[in-house]
């Protein structure tokens, strides 16, 4: 059997199905294969919630922020009562999209024919209509999805039937509380497409022990292997804690900080939550991806970021973060051209997946979390009838 004749489901299946002390990287086809990627969007994106950023982004009416999800142009807003909204971002008369990146609107235009929709969905106003006798504006609103605000992130989904992101997220909730992660504002945010599979980006998020080398140029200095903790994954999420030394002041906890203790006060939590929401959470600022395929050998990046609200007030604070943003932009070139380069391996006839190692447990979660959404032992059992 060849490379191309291989069901990557199996071969999944196979590879995620052993105990973790026995584990290898993911096979390569699950990240070269088209059909797995199928497999992906109909039942990963398309059911599962995505994050589309920070709701401290869409503050005022008429914020937005446009995605497609599993195929789907989607826009979130701020209504004009506070509340925020996921709705189709197509047209309802000839059907182009709407509104596109990021901004803020009165209303939404269509820029096809100046169809214009309230906020809420409904239908304002649509020119020279008024010789069709079978038009009604009223029946004419863009189809609602569910958001949801969860520690100041906004999530949608496609499946009316997804858990609450609480209850889903409610062990992640309980394992930084005292970190006050609602309160985090975003300073920035950036839209990237990089050359490699989304998965290949999401695990080396996952697992610190590429930090020494990938990042030897940046942070691989100040990274110490030993003081790494890679703990079992749960089913909605994974995780991983490094320790800062203070080089830079705003990742460790403020003097005026009394809920944070101990090393708990320079501890920085790596969160990966699934599918695809990566949060580097420290105890004075935060950054974030959070990625949709574009593809098989590409990846629709967001990439933001900001402050804890401990900060907000101190005068130097503003250019700390300024120091670290302009070092996460380096640390990025260096991710993009190891990512990159593991995707053009993973594509080669010789790829063969190594042992993991105890510090890349993230990845054998996340494997098993695929496993479990894509080929579940029910469907494994139907398909064999």
């Amino acid at each position: 059997m060849t490379k191309d004749d291989a069901d990557p489901v199996e071969l999944l299946r196979a590879s995620a199905g052993v105990p973790f002390t026995k584990a290898r990287a993911m096979p390569p086809e699950v990240y070269t294969s088209p059909r797995f990627l199928d497999g992906e969007l109909e039942h990963v994106f398309s059911k599962e919630w995505f994050c589309v950023g920070r709701a401290s982004a869409l503050s005022g009416a008429g914020d937005y922020v446009t995605c497609d999800l599993a195929g789907q142009p989607i826009v979130v807003l701020r209504d004009r009562d506070g509340a925020l909204r996921a709705m189709s971002n197509v047209c309802l008369h000839r059907m182009s999209t709407l509104l596109h990146g990021r901004g803020n609107t009165r209303a939404i235009v269509c820029p096809y024919h100046a169809w214009t929709y309230n906020l809420d969905g409904s239908l304002r106003g649509a020119p020279a209509m008024t010789l069709n006798e079978g038009f009604c504006k009223s029946d004419y609103r863009l189809p609602q999805l569910r958001c949801e605000e969860w520690l100041g992130w906004v999530f949608v989904t496609l499946d009316p039937d997804a858990p609450p992101v609480r209850a889903r997220l409610a062990e992640v909730e309980e394992l930084i509380a005292d970190y006050d992660m609602a309160g985090y504002h975003e300073a920035f945010f950036e839209t990237h497409v990089w050359d490699t599979n989304w998965k290949v980006l999401a695990e080396n998020f996952m697992e610190s022990y590429h930090l020494p080398v990938c990042h030897a140029g940046t942070i691989g200095g100040m990274s110490r292997l030993d003081e790494m903790v890679c703990p079992e994954g749960r089913a909605a999420f994974n995780y991983h804690t490094i320790l800062k030394d203070g080089t830079l002041p705003i990742a460790l906890a403020h003097p005026d900080n009394s809920r944070l203790e101990g090393d708990a006060r320079r501890t920085t939590y790596l969160l990966a939550i699934y599918p695809s929401l990566l949060i580097t959470l420290t105890p004075g600022y935060f950054w974030y991806l959070t990625l949709h395929p574009h593809g098989v050998g590409q990846v629709r990046i967001g990439f933001g970021g900001g402050m804890a609200r401990d900060y907000a007030e101190e005068p130097e604070a503003q250019q700390h973060f300024d120091r670290l943003k302009a070092l996460l932009d380096d640390v990025n070139v260096e991710d993009r051209g190891c990512t990159e380069k593991v995707y053009r391996g993973l594509c080669s006839a010789f790829a063969r997946p190594g042992h993991l190692s105890h510090l890349e447990r993230p990845n054998y979660d996340f494997a098993r979390y695929l496993m479990a959404r894509i080929a579940p032992a029910d469907r494994h059992k139907e398909a064999a009838e």
